[in-house]
């Protein structure tokens, strides 16, 4: 489960295959003399700094940490639930998982526990269950708490078109919500759905299947990530480019690392700097970042030296950590 947090440790194509859900609110976490805030689109702190860590607003709140407690607030900055958890994720389907101990639970909006804190590990909810894992296996909860998938996995993972990835020995394959296999466990690895496609790894070589498990593009790339806006990023001998559906190259390898695309433009490294092409393959920002990640409300996070900032989507820096 990967969410946007603050800082650009999570950037590179390693995002790629994670859905990142965050509101499009058009309010940024960054960074000021060592405390976190959030800024809006012209770069300007509309919550100030104050916080020690910063998540993206989900569904109107934003997970935040001050003195190793976790709580939420509003766009206003207003804490509606106070600073409490040893550990928290945004909210996601109405709850947020929370940890106290070592164990994790699931609150409401008003801070109140649904589902009282008994897992090992817990993932947010994901069309309507939930990843948990009790003892050495996972299975998955509903918003009750009720176990409505057994737990009997190895991994399991959020649902994502109505399948989710889990894994049984050492293999994946894909479960429905009644927790039967529709997609036998049979790959190495394995990505959640995307635009009715996932990736997945047979021997070294990682192809596309479809809902049914059949192989739509044949295993032929070093690596291969979640198709996003019709087109995804795939390593070959080295370099990464983009293939359509039909397993054609649209934009031919030739980046060091590529990321999936998001409003229109995808970051790629060229020559240990990251910049942004468009979908012809053209850079429409220069490579000049250490570091980048993929737009999101008009805005990317990216990183120069030790600083983490925003720029826009012509390349303006917006916001630069202080």
């Amino acid at each position: 489960m990967l969410v946007s947090f603050w800082g650009c440790k999570n950037g590179s194509s390693s995002e790629d295959g994670i859905t990142q859900k965050v509101d499009q609110c058009g309010l940024f976490p960054a960074k000021s003399d060592g405390k976190y805030g959030y800024i809006d689109k012209t770069g300007i702190f509309v919550i100030s700094p104050q916080f020690d860590h910063a998540f993206s607003f989900s569904e109107g709140l934003a997970c935040v940490e001050i003195g190793g407690r976790y709580g939420f607030i509003d766009k206003e900055g207003k804490f509606l639930i106070n600073p409490q958890f040893d550990n928290a994720w945004p909210f996601y389907e109405g709850l947020a998982t929370v940890k106290i101990g070592d164990e994790w639970g699931f609150i409401d909006k008003t801070g109140s526990f649904v589902i009282n804190p008994q897992f090992y590990d817990a993932y947010g909810f994901s069309e309507g269950l939930a990843a948990v894992e009790v003892g050495v296996k996972y299975g998955y909860i509903d918003k009750t708490g009720k176990i409505a998938i057994n737990l009997q996995f190895e991994i399991a993972h959020d649902f994502s078109e109505g399948l989710a990835s889990v894994i049984v020995g050492d293999k994946y394959g894909y479960i429905d919500k009644t927790g039967s296999f529709v997609i036998n466990p049979q790959f190495d690895y394995a990505y959640d759905f995307s635009e009715g496609l996932t990736s997945v790894e047979i021997g070294g070589r990682w192809g596309y299947i479809d809902k049914m498990g059949k192989i739509v593009i044949n295993p032929q790339f070093d690596k291969a990530w979640s198709f996003s806006e019709g087109l995804a990023p795939v390593e070959i001998d080295g370099k990464y480019g983009y293939i359509d559906k039909t397993g054609i190259f649209v934009i031919s390898p030739q980046f060091d690392h590529a990321s999936s695309f998001s409003e229109g433009l995808a970051c790629v490294e060229i020559g240990g700097k990251w910049g942004y092409i468009n979908k012809e393959g053209k850079i429409v920002i220069k490579p000049q970042f250490d570091w980048a990640l993929k737009f999101l409300s008009g805005l990317a996070c990216v990183k120069i030296g030790d600083k983490d900032g925003y720029i826009d989507m012509e390349g303006k820096i917006v916001y630069m950590e202080q």
